[in-house]
Order: C-alpha cells, then sequence, then structure tokens
C-alpha cells in the first residue's frame, strides 16, 4: 500500500511541476520510510528534452512528497538542454536537483557543451541550468582539463 502511496505522490508532484517525467527500468522498488523509489537495471529518465541512463536511479521525496534529488549511479550517460546551454557527457554518478535546476556529476566525468563547442573533464563537475555558470574541480592526479576552438583573425 505504502508503495501506491509514493508513486501517487511521485505522479502528483510531476503534475504540479507541469513537467512530464518518465522513468523506465528492469525493476522497481520503494524504500517507504526512506521516501526512495529505486529503478534498477537499464534505468533511463525522461524529462522533456533531458535524460539520463544509467544501471540505477533512485528518486528521493521530501517530507512534502516532492521530489527532492534524483541519483543516478554507474555507467551514467546523459543530455541536458536549456535556453542557456546544450550539455552532453558521461558520469559515474549524476545528482539533479529539481528545485533549483542543479546537476552535479562525479567521477570521470566528461561534458560537452554543445551549444559553445566546448568540453571539459574533471573529478566534479556542477552545472546550473538557470544561469548557465558551471563549477569543475579536478585533483593533483587528474587536474581539470578544458578544451575549445579558437578561430584565428586574419
Amino acid at each position: 500500500m505504502k508503495f501506491f502511496h509514493i508513486l501517487f505522490f511521485f505522479l502528483c508532484t510531476q503534475v504540479i511541476l507541469a513537467e512530464k517525467v518518465e522513468i523506465v527500468s528492469d525493476t522497481m522498488h520503494t524504500e517507504g520510510l526512506k521516501k526512495e523509489v529505486h529503478f534498477v537495471g537499464h534505468a533511463k529518465v525522461k524529462k522533456e528534452q533531458d535524460w539520463i541512463h544509467a544501471d540505477t536511479i533512485i528518486v528521493f521525496f521530501n517530507e512534502n512528497n516532492e521530489t527532492k534529488k534524483y541519483k543516478a549511479i554507474g555507467n551514467v550517460d546523459f543530455e541536458f538542454k536549456s535556453e542557456k546551454g546544450h550539455y552532453k557527457g558521461k558520469a559515474d554518478r549524476v545528482e539533479y536537483f529539481p528545485l533549483k535546476s542543479l546537476y552535479i556529476l562525479t567521477g570521470k566525468a566528461n561534458v560537452d557543451d554543445l551549444l559553445n563547442k566546448r568540453s571539459v573533464k574533471g573529478d566534479k563537475i556542477t552545472v546550473d541550468m538557470l544561469s548557465g555558470d558551471s563549477i569543475v574541480e579536478g585533483s593533483q592526479k587528474k587536474p581539470v582539463k578544458f578544451i575549445f576552438e579558437m578561430k584565428d583573425e586574419k
């Protein structure tokens, strides 16, 4: 019965936010006390033009049963679009905070900025889809790598 309550609140939250979210996977299970729904095996979440594919996707709810966060774990591929950016890439883990429109990519994160024709690699990349700002962190063993094209003016 708790499963249906969580699923009902999940669907209502998405209707309130006026965004259709679709998640598919091989299996799904809920953890009612933790307010989590786990999608395991070939998990895919799609919201408008944004998508994430991963081994596992976990949806977290807050005390009001609103979607607090998505977490994608293992072999993560993604594409995010907004007026300020169009990003495609890979990471070991992606966390998405829908109320802030904020993505945090960790572990071998590699992002291609398709709008500006740039690429960046790092251990942790934070992308704010509202402002278009991003923060890239590396380490001494694996520094940040930024690749871009520059036209020569003649």
